[in-house]
């Protein structure tokens, strides 16, 4: 089975990244962009019986630091 797990940063929490993309895009003349948020997107390939529980727990331990990110899992 095809996981892509999605991992952003919590609002509010400075994300200095996006910051440089939003000034990079103004440098080079895109107008109208007014916030810009980085994030990562993982790819797994998993056992097709991996119940929600163990793909809950790879997410919490390893792949997204739930302090300061949320995460979310699309089933490809």
């Amino acid at each position: 089975m095809k996981l892509k797990v999605f991992v952003t940063l919590k609002p509010g929490v400075l994300d200095p990244q996006g910051r440089a993309i939003h000034h990079a895009l103004g440098n080079l003349g895109f107008e109208g962009v007014s916030d810009v948020r980085q994030g990562k997107l993982i790819e797994l390939e998993v056992a097709d019986g991996t119940d929600d529980a163990t793909i809950d727990s790879m997410c919490r331990k390893l792949l997204a630091n739930t302090v300061i990110e949320n995460y979310r899992v699309e089933r490809a």
